[in-house]
């Protein structure tokens, strides 16, 4: 599979929580070469499903999530767009580039006061986003013309190279982890499974989580694995509550993971000579699997993450060596699982 294909075919497409039918279109036609059927639901979730073949399988769910964080325009001021925001920091906003999802899309910049004429009180205080406006370089009568009111907009971000090894962009959060998904999937093309394979492609984690809740209560699978990103290490960063890039996947520890699906997960990348770290998630991992484990009559569920430098911002960062090895995790984790769980 060329990963960076797929990372910048993912992640160059704007769809924002609550807007993401734009990338479950291109990931769908990436996932339909790998499975028996491929739909979109009710609420907007791709799902996939690769079916063994055998009487009374068990199913195993993997999920990645879609959407991306982003803004909605709520009024426009002369020619200026209003906007509330979600996962967006208002600190990350003052004169970034974005992009206005009208139809085509168009660039904006987040106005700003330039540095010559901010006030002590202004140097000192972090920004909000309602003292924030969108400039389209249009007048009020053209503005309200051609972007309706509740028209998303994201960051405006190549997706590009960053040294040999890793890759930046916006949306790597969570669109890395589909591509991890989808490559494990082609790992898995000749391997004979026990479990039909669903591969879940959800929306709304970035507000909720309800995308990945309603696909598990359809789906009703007896195992989930919630594959999402994590905090990659920088030199000002906690070492305690970060991750070495390039250092392999990360392993939820925890009580929203399954302990003997967790324990496999490290079994699996021990036997490979895989190298893989752990995660320790106290309580809320902050990832679809929090709302996973509890639906229906509950799900047994694993946390899978991918180390990853400044989230919610449009220069996200992968390391390509984990998004494989995630993926190589994955796969080794589905081969045999149906055999295994009759026993756990």
């Amino acid at each position: 599979m060329d990963t960076e294909g797929i990372l910048e075919r993912l992640c160059a497409v704007g769809a924002p929580s609550g807007f993401e039918r734009p990338a479950v279109l291109v990931a769908k036609e990436l996932l339909e070469p790998s499975m028996d059927e491929v739909w979109i639901d009710r609420l907007g979730n791709l799902v996939g499903v690769r079916r063994c073949g055998k009487p009374g399988a068990k199913k195993l769910l993997l999920d990645a999530h879609l959407d991306e964080v982003g803004m909605v325009v709520t009024g426009i001021k002369d020619g200026f767009l209003r906007f509330t925001a979600h996962g967006v920091d208002a600190r990350m906003l003052p004169d970034r580039e974005v992009s206005v999802l009208t139809d085509p899309p168009m660039l904006g910049v987040v106005a700003c006061l330039p540095p010559h004429v901010l006030s002590e009180e202004q140097r000192e205080r972090a920004p909000e986003i309602k003292d924030l406006f969108i400039d389209v370089g249009m007048d009020q009568e053209e503005a309200e013309r051609r972007i309706p009111i509740g028209t998303p907009v994201v960051y405006q971000a190549d997706v590009v190279r960053l040294g040999a090894r890793q890759m930046c962009a916006k949306a790597m959060d969570d669109r890395a982890c589909f591509a991890a998904l989808l490559r494990a999937v082609e790992l898995l093309r000749d391997k004979e499974l026990d479990v039909d394979l669903y591969v879940l492609g959800s929306v709304c984690e970035e507000v909720s989580g309800v995308g990945a809740t309603v696909a598990v209560q359809a789906v009703m699978p007896d195992y989930c694995v919630a594959v999402d990103v994590t905090h990659g290490r920088t030199p000002d960063s906690a070492k305690d509550e970060t991750f070495v890039m390039g250092g392999g996947p990360v392993i939820g520890i925890g009580p929203n993971m399954t302990r003997w699906m967790t324990k496999r997960l490290l079994d699996d990348g021990a036997a490979m000579g895989m190298s893989v770290q752990k995660e320790i998630m106290g309580g809320n991992s902050g990832t679809n699997g929090w709302g996973m484990q509890i639906a229906n009559e509950g799900v047994a569920t694993a946390i899978l993450s991918l180390p990853l430098k400044y989230m919610h911002t449009p220069v996200e960062v992968v390391e390509l060596s984990d998004v494989e090895d995630c993926a190589r995790l994955l796969a080794a984790f589905v081969v045999d699982l149906g055999k295994e769980g009759e026993a756990l």
